[in-house]
C-alpha cells in the first residue's frame, strides 16, 4: 500500500507535466443540495480525464528494458487516450486494447495520441494479457497497479491543499483506481473527512466486492456511465477501499443522465455521465452532506450522442 511520503513523490515528478485542474463553485448547485460544493474540475485534465496522474506515474517508473518493449493497456476509453498521451511524452510504444463498442472518439483519442489500437470483440482482459504475451509488450493495468494508485492520490493532495476545510468527498467509482488513490491520500493528511464512492448500478462491483469480503468480477458491466463499466474490483485496490472508503453507493441509469444534463446547465462544463455520478447520488437522497464537500469531477471525454442533445 502506497505511503504519503510516496503519493508527495508522485505528485512533485507529476509536477509540471500535467495541469493542476481547478477546484470551481456553483451557486445554483450548492441551492439545490443545501451544501457548499467544490468541484475538482478534472475534466481539464491532460486527455481530460484524472487518468493520466496514475498512469504517467507508472510509466515514469519503467526500466529501460521495459520501456523499449513497448506498453500495453486495455481501457473502455478514458485509460486508453491517458496510456497514449503519456507514451508519447515518455517516448514509448504503445497499444491499446479496446472494445469495438467502445466510443468512437475516444478510439480516436488514443489513435491521435499515436498509440496502436486494438478493438476486439468479448473479454477484454483475455485479448489484453493474449496480446501482452504474444508481443512480449510491458502490461499497464489501468487501475489495479500500486503506481497507479499513487500517482491518483495526487489528487486528494491537492484537493486538501486547495480545500483543507473539506469534511467529504465524493468520488465516481470504476475499478477502484481513482477512489483508492484520493481515499489513501486524503485520510492519511486527515483521518476525520468522509470519502464516499459512486458506481452505477449496472457495473457495481466494487460494492459487490465489500459485502463479499473480496474483490470480484461481473459477467458484464454496461452502463451509461461507460467510464465507470469495470467489471472487475482491483485486487491492490480493494484492501485500500476496505479500510479508508467510509461508503459507496449505487445510482441509476436515469438519474446518471439527469445528472449529467443538471450540471451542464448549471456550471457549463462538458462532463461525461461518469464524472456526474456523484451529482446522480445528490438527485437520488443517498448520501446526506455536512459541510464543506469536495466533489470529484473525474473527467471523459463526452459521447453527446448518447445525451440525446
Amino acid at each position: 500500500m502506497p505511503t504519503l511520503d510516496e503519493i508527495r513523490t508522485a505528485a512533485d515528478q507529476l509536477h509540471g507535466r500535467i495541469h493542476r485542474t481547478p477546484m470551481l463553485s456553483s451557486s445554483a448547485l450548492d441551492a439545490q443540495f443545501g451544501a457548499e460544493l467544490a468541484l475538482k474540475a478534472e475534466l481539464f485534465q491532460k486527455t481530460g480525464s484524472f487518468k493520466v496522474r496514475g498512469l504517467l506515474t507508472k510509466l515514469l517508473q519503467l526500466t529501460p528494458e521495459e520501456r523499449a518493449r513497448g506498453v500495453v493497456t486495455v481501457s473502455a476509453g478514458n485509460a486508453a487516450g491517458a496510456v497514449a498521451w503519456a507514451a508519447r511524452d515518455a517516448g514509448i510504444p504503445a497499444t491499446v486494447v479496446m472494445a469495438t463498442t467502445a466510443v468512437p472518439a475516444k478510439v480516436e483519442a488514443a489513435r491521435g495520441y499515436g498509440a496502436r489500437i486494438e478493438l476486439v470483440d468479448g473479454d477484454l482482459l483475455a485479448a489484453y494479457d493474449e496480446i501482452r504475451r504474444e508481443r512480449d509488450l510491458t502490461g499497464v493495468h489501468p487501475f489495479d497497479d500500486e503506481q497507479v494508485i499513487t500517482g491518483h492520490g495526487s489528487l486528494g493532495l491537492e484537493l486538501l491543499e486547495d480545500r483543507p476545510d473539506l469534511d467529504t468527498v465524493l468520488v465516481p467509482v470504476g475499478g477502484g483506481g481513482l477512489i483508492s488513490g484520493v481515499a489513501l491520500a486524503v485520510k492519511l493528511l486527515k483521518p476525520t473527512i468522509r470519502v464516499i464512492g459512486i458506481e452505477p448500478e449496472q457495473a457495481d462491483v466494487v460494492s459487490r466486492s465489500l459485502a463479499a469480503g473480496q474483490p470480484q468480477r461481473l459477467p458484464t458491466a454496461r452502463s451509461i456511465a461507460d467510464g465507470l463499466a469495470a467489471p472487475i474490483c482491483g485486487t491492490r485496490n480493494f484492501p485500500i477501499i476496505q479500510q479508508y472508503v467510509d461508503d459507496v453507493v449505487r445510482v441509476g441509469e436515469d438519474t446518471l443522465l439527469a445528472a449529467t444534463r443538471l450540471v451542464m446547465s448549471r456550471t457549463k462544463l462538458a462532463l461525461e455521465p461518469a464524472a456526474a455520478a456523484p451529482f446522480a447520488a445528490l438527485l437520488e437522497g443517498s448520501i446526506q452532506l455536512n459541510g464543506a464537500t469536495g466533489v470529484v469531477i473525474s473527467g471523459g471525454n463526452l459521447d453527446v450522442a448518447k445525451l440525446n442533445l
